[in-house]
C-alpha cells in the first residue's frame, strides 16, 4: 500500500444479506470463477431495494471477493493443522491463527470470542485511518506492554496489503449500512462511519454526526442530510444517509 490513494477499490461494501448468499453459493460448490456468474450476481444485488439508494457493487468486489475466499479454504486445512510461528521486526513472536470463528481475538474487555458465534469484523489501516472490512486475522502477538495485535488481511486485498493492527484501538465487530427506515436512528452527537471520496480515494472513515436535518422521503428513499465532522481530520462535510453505517 502507497499513501492514501492505495486502497480506491471500496467504493461499496457488502450488506451482510449480500454476503450470507455469497457464502450459501460459496458453499454450494458453484462455477464462481466464471466472469459472467460475477457480473450476474453483481447485477442482482443492485437490483435489491436496499441497494438502489446505496453506492453499486462492481463485478470486480464479487470477482474478488469469490476469490479470496476459494484460495483461504485452500489453505484452511494447513492452517488448522500447524501453528506456525514467525518472528517479527521488533522481535516479537505470532501465532497462526484460523480467523473463520476469531476464536483467538480478545474483546476490549479482555474476553475472548467463542468458537460457536461467527462475528465479522472491521480494522482501521494505520496507514490511512480508513476502516476496512477484515477477510482474515492470520496471527497474533503480545507486545512488551501487554497489548494485543492482529495481523489483518483486508477484504478484496492482497498479502501485501496486510497490517499489524492494535486489537484495543483497531478492530471491532462490523459497522451496518443503513437503511431508508433506519434514519431516524441517527441523531446528533452519534458516532457513526462515513463513506467519502476524495482525491481519487473512496473511504469508510469515522465521524461525529454535528447536526440532522429530517426531510421528507420520497420514490428515491430518505432525503435527510447529516453535517457530519470526521474524527481523523476534523473536516465537515453534509451526506446522505446511503453514506453511513451505523455502529452494532
Amino acid at each position: 500500500m502507497v499513501g492514501v490513494q492505495s486502497k480506491p477499490a471500496k467504493a461499496s461494501r457488502f450488506s451482510r444479506p449480500e454476503i450470507r448468499h455469497m457464502e450459501m453459493l460459496l458453499r454450494e460448490g458453484k462455477d464462481l470463477s466464471d466472469p459472467n456468474f460475477h457480473q450476474k450476481l453483481a447485477d442482482e444485488f443492485n437490483r435489491a431495494p436496499g441497494r438502489v439508494e446505496s453506492k453499486t457493487i462492481q463485478m470486480e468486489q464479487v470477482q474478488r471477493w469469490f476469490l479470496n475466499r476459494l484460495k483461504f479454504h485452500k489453505t484452511e486445512d494447513a492452517t488448522s493443522r500447524s501453528s506456525s510461528k514467525e518472528v517479527s521486526p521488533d522481535g516479537e513472536e505470532s501465532l497462526t491463527i484460523n480467523a473463520v470463528h476469531s476464536s483467538n481475538l480478545p474483546e476490549e474487555d479482555g474476553e475472548k470470542v467463542t468458537e460457536e458465534v461467527e462475528m465479522e469484523f472491521e480494522a482501521r489501516s494505520s496507514r490511512d485511518m480508513a476502516w476496512y472490512d477484515v477477510s482474515t486475522f492470520l496471527a497474533h502477538r503480545i507486545l512488551s506492554s501487554g497489548e494485543v495485535e492482529v495481523r489483518v488481511r483486508f477484504d478484496g486485498f492482497g498479502p501485501e496489503e496486510d497490517e499489524w493492527i492494535n486489537v484495543r484501538k483497531g478492530v471491532r465487530e462490523r459497522s451496518i449500512p443503513m437503511e431508508s427506515s433506519e434514519c431516524w436512528k441517527i441523531k446528533e452527537g452519534d458516532i457513526v462511519l462515513c463513506f467519502r471520496e476524495k482525491d481519487e480515494a473512496a473511504n469508510y472513515f469515522d465521524a461525529h454526526v454535528i447536526q440532522v436535518e429530517r426531510k421528507m422521503h420520497d420514490i428515491r428513499g430518505c432525503r435527510c442530510i447529516y453535517l457530519v465532522r470526521y474524527d481523523h481530520d476534523q473536516t465537515e462535510e453534509r451526506v446522505h444517509l446511503s453514506r453511513l453505517c451505523r455502529r452494532p
